[in-house]
């Protein structure tokens, strides 16, 4: 795709029983500068839109015709069938292979350049491992549809980034699994990410500890000395702006951050609390890493919230958002 080209994005639905659907009914009101191209049953937006109250109008998508704007309330849509009739807020495991199925045509359809990026709704993984399909979240599923060997989690909102070493393990499990390649290899993709899909030209990235104060001096943990800093030295010897290993509890201050790109934390909890609690409903998921760019919202299914018309459209308009601009800095 050239800067000049109408982007064009695919949006999978999401868990069917979740708010996915209704987020894509909600954000077709939305004015954009790109063509939107939803993956779902065409029937679940169209009983959704019903319970909503909203009125939608349902047009296939045309993958051999020139790129176009939607028409206000009208949604695109790449037809994905059901295998099982779908009551908001119920899960059913039968339409778990259906889910996987609007994940996979995404990324089939973002490496053949039919899509510039793809932007997911949430997805249920508890539903889809109880239909007998090992799941264990976006992020590994697209590593492997798409065949990465290290994908690198980032959740964003306005003047906030972290990224994460570790992503959806037992808190036990986490030392462990900080090891120096790990830690090389998660630098250098968020590195080489922010410049080459965000246009930033020399990342500043702020380096979280493992351990609190940043271990103090190995009085509390070895880690820092042992593992983050010499990774650390490394890196700057290769040209990287890297500050750390820093404690986490004063890392995340308006100070350090306003001189920051980036922050790095060693496990999920230590740095996602900071950035949804700053920037809930307006946040992005971002999966760097990989060839093809991917955003998605920063919340789950919210299943008691599905056909009630509460949903909250921040996270994915967002997400939309994001993967614009990383089309553009591309």
């Amino acid at each position: 795709m050239t800067k000049q080209t109408l982007p064009r994005l695919a949006i999978t639905a999401g868990e069917p029983a979740g708010i996915g659907p209704d987020l894509c009914i909600l954000q077709a009101s939305q004015p954009r500068d790109a063509q939107l191209v939803v993956i779902a049953d065409p029937s679940l937006l169209e009983q959704r839109g019903r319970q909503l109250k909203v009125d939608v109008k349902i047009t296939p998508f045309e993958p051999d015709a020139p790129r176009r704007l939607s028409q206000p309330g009208e949604i695109q849509v790449m037809p994905v069938t059901l295998a099982a009739a779908c009551t908001a807020g119920q899960l059913d495991s039968n339409n778990s292979a259906y889910v996987l199925e609007t994940l996979t045509l995404a990324v089939n359809g973002c490496q053949s350049g039919l899509f510039d990026a793809m932007v997911t709704a949430p997805v249920h993984k508890g539903v889809i491992n109880e239909s007998g399909i090992p799941f264990s979240g976006h992020t590994e599923l697209l590593a492997e549809l798409t065949q990465t060997p290290r994908v690198v989690m980032m959740l964003a909102t306005d003047g906030l980034r972290v990224a994460l070493a570790t992503t959806h393990l037992p808190l036990a499990k986490v030392p462990e699994a900080i090891t120096e390649p790990l830690l090389e290899e998660v630098i250098s993709i968020l590195h080489n990410d922010l410049q080459q899909k965000f246009g930033v030209s020399s990342p500043h990235i702020l380096v979280a500890g493992l351990n609190p104060h940043a271990g103090e001096d190995g009085h509390l943990g070895r880690e820092e000395i042992e593992i983050i800093e010499p990774v650390l030295t490394r890196m700057r010897d290769q040209g990287m702006n890297l500050s750390g290993p820093l404690p986490a509890d004063t890392l995340f201050n308006p100070g350090r951050l306003e001189k920051a790109d980036a922050v790095l934390a060693m496990y999920h909890d230590q740095g996602l609390p900071v950035l949804k609690y700053k920037g809930f409903s307006e946040a992005v998921n971002v999966t760097l890493g990989l060839p093809i760019i991917r955003t998605s919202v920063d919340h789950g299914t919210a299943l008691d919230l599905a056909g009630t018309g509460l949903a909250n459209c921040g996270s994915l308009n967002t997400a939309i958002r994001y993967a614009l601009s990383m089309i553009q800095s591309a």
